[in-house]
């Protein structure tokens, strides 16, 4: 009896375990269907000055809607040393922006394909990506997707992203002269300096550049493109006919730009402290109101030119002209690249939750959430007057003029975590998913700007410059966010003649001008010895499957 009345109670433990561990997994199987919360891990190659470690209210807005939070960590270094770490140790955080390192995560069997992912569970990036979707292929051979691209899609420039930045004091003093060239540009700076060796106490600088690790391409090398009538395609410059591409420094008319970086130099025009400043050295100089002139992308200096905005120091702040090395050449800001692929966001193999993950950047991408990212929570940061969207004037003030108005609000906090939108593109009601509209960045700038502006007969700065409608589109996108594959000869290669750039370039540029020829010289033979024909072969293969690829 005792025997049975003991099978009795363990048939009884067993079937309440059973119960309990239905219960535990009908718990786990819920939160996979998304509900509940969830923390992911995310990594960023980028930095982000703005993080709100998601406690502003648009992001616990997000957060309700989604039950997502994010633990992020952003890299100040490109992520071109933490990435291959985490490839080596095959443990990856949720979600990865990995920048141009994305070929090494994919090698590495980092990323998981997220095609099924997204045509079960993503509607709204099957819809923002329409026709571009076959750009999200990873290349002829694999034609998964890992990467989901996160520039804005049919955007609309109206500002220029890249060119030579003069303070407006000094062409407002100088009579508003012709800045078209970088004679012009030395030109004003040369005369303003003269007239002002101090500003604020301080030594004036002329032109300040960077070269703190990676950055040394975004300030002191891409412009050799532009400069010299061509558009940024990383290291490479792309032939238009024939797509064969070439190390971009082997062109000769960039020596000649580097020759006029090596003559501002002599002519003491040059911050002496640009190849040695770290990246924070370089934004609070620029903060303090005395570098006339800086050759940059604006959102590399955009903290600085809020700082100056904020401390009223207006005339402080830089306009953006499109100089080039000579008049013969068109300053190709504006040209159009089509929806680029490549750059975005990825999920890893380690993620235990992909359909919740995909989901969480389906939102971002819905309509709702993208409104929520760009206008914000309605009655808070807009209001609706006959059935539009409309910021209040004290809202909008806010918006141009508190720094940390994004980390305050969390309005575009996530935006770069996922596709958006670009300018100009309606919503189902036709009103734009941006607020970004002409009359919008005019109301933007400051008086002085609109002065300055005004004087040169222009409304925006786009205005100065080319137009897209000038250039043809670029077939293969843009070069630079083409994968390549992790330690190819190509990688290798490219590897070693960035390695010379970096030390070559500031040498050519600092060198006393009657040695610059026998530098550059010495820089070409390095490049050749390190193999930069083939690295030219290899990635004109690269640029020729991209354009097959994206034609299909």
């Amino acid at each position: 009896m005792r025997g049975k009345a003991k099978n009795i109670l363990l048939s009884i433990l067993f079937a309440f375990v059973v119960v309990i561990a239905g219960c535990s997994n009908d718990k786990v199987n819920k939160n996979d269907n998304g509900d509940g919360p969830v923390t992911f891990t995310l990594y960023s190659a980028d930095p982000h000055s703005q993080w709100d470690n998601m406690e502003s209210p648009v992001s616990k807005k997000v957060m309700k809607e989604t039950g997502v939070t994010l633990s992020a960590e952003f890299d100040v270094g490109g992520g071109e040393q933490k990435i291959p770490l985490m490839a080596a140790s095959g443990e990856y955080p949720d979600l990865i922006l990995p920048k141009g390192s994305a070929g090494t995560l994919v090698d590495a069997g980092a990323l998981i394909d997220l095609t099924d992912l997204i045509e079960k569970h993503a509607p709204n990036l099957k819809k923002i990506y329409g026709d571009y979707f076959n750009r999200l292929k990873w290349s002829n051979e694999d034609q998964s997707i890992y990467i989901l691209p996160t520039s804005p899609v049919d955007h609309t420039y109206w500002t220029p992203g890249n060119g030579f930045m003069l303070q407006h004091e000094v062409v407002k003093e100088l009579g508003y002269p012709e800045i078209r060239t970088v004679k012009d540009f030395e030109n004003a700076i040369r005369k303003y300096k003269e007239k002002h060796p101090t500003i604020d106490g301080q030594p004036t600088l002329g032109l300040s550049l960077l070269a703190d690790d990676w950055r040394i391409m975004i300030s002191t090398t891409n412009p050799a493109f532009y400069a010299t009538g061509a558009s940024d395609d990383g290291e490479f410059y792309i032939n238009p006919e024939t797509y064969e591409a070439t190390m971009h420094y082997r062109r000769a008319e960039e020596k000649e730009y580097f020759r006029w970086l090596n003559h501002m130099n002599a002519e003491g025009l040059l911050d002496p402290e640009s190849f040695v400043q770290k990246y924070d050295q370089y934004l609070a100089k620029i903060s303090s109101g005395r570098v006339l002139g800086l050759i940059d992308a604006d959102w590399e200096v955009a903290d600085a030119q809020r700082a100056l905005k904020e401390a009223g120091k207006h005339e402080r702040m830089h306009g953006m002209y499109p100089v080039t090395l000579t008049e013969e050449y068109k300053h190709h800001n504006f040209q159009d690249t089509g929806y680029l692929g490549g750059w975005g966001i990825g999920i890893s193999v380690d993620c235990e939750d992909p359909v919740r993950a995909i989901k969480f950047l389906d939102y971002l991408a819905s309509e709702e959430g993208q409104i929520l990212q760009q206008w914000g929570i309605e009655g808070e940061h807009y209001d609706i007057v006959d059935g539009k969207r409309v910021i209040p004037e004290e809202e909008m003030n806010e918006r141009n003029n508190n720094a940390n108005y994004v980390k305050e609000t969390g309005i575009g906090v996530l935006k770069g975590f996922a596709p958006s939108y670009g300018d100009g593109v309606t919503d189902s009601t036709g009103q734009t998913y941006t607020i970004a509209n002409p009359d919008q960045i005019k109301d933007s700038y400051t008086d002085v700007e609109k002065e300055v502006l005004s004087n040169y007969g222009v409304e925006m700065w786009k205005d100065l410059y080319p137009q897209k409608e000038e250039f043809p589109v670029k077939p293969w996108g843009a070069a630079y966010n083409i994968p390549v594959k992790a330690g190819s000869d190509l990688e290798l290669i490219m590897q070693k003649c960035l390695d010379i750039v970096k030390k070559r370039i500031p040498e050519a540029i600092l060198a006393k001008p009657e040695d610059f020829d026998k530098v550059w010289k010495n820089f070409m033979k390095d490049l050749e010895k390190a193999g930069v024909e083939e690295a030219e072969k290899e990635y004109t293969k690269l640029i020729k499957d991209r354009v097959e690829l994206w034609e299909e």
